[in-house]
């Protein structure tokens, strides 16, 4: 049986916390250790699992990057503002 790439595991975790809450600060790290998860289960000859879990990472964690970098930008524009008012 193989075992499961904690990389793996933790990227996808990273990723889906970036996509709820966290943004850049999750988003960087899922996208690391997906990629390096990737690597480690391609080079373990079939020892190690979850490519899936890694590409999910990297997927989840892409996108809470460019989210997050899009929602920076309106916000420095003023396109986008944190008025909560009920004026």
């Amino acid at each position: 049986m193989p075992e499961t790439n904690g990389k793996a595991l933790w990227s996808m975790i990273l990723g889906i916390v970036g996509l709820i809450c966290c943004g850049l600060f999750a988003g960087i790290p899922a996208l690391v250790l997906g990629s390096l998860a990737r690597n480690e289960i391609t080079a373990s000859g079939g020892r190690q699992d979850g490519s899936g879990m890694a590409t999910a990472g990297v997927v989840l964690g892409s996108i809470s990057i460019v989210l997050s970098l899009v929602s920076i930008v309106l916000y420095s524009t003023g396109v986008l503002t944190l008025d909560f008012s009920l004026d």
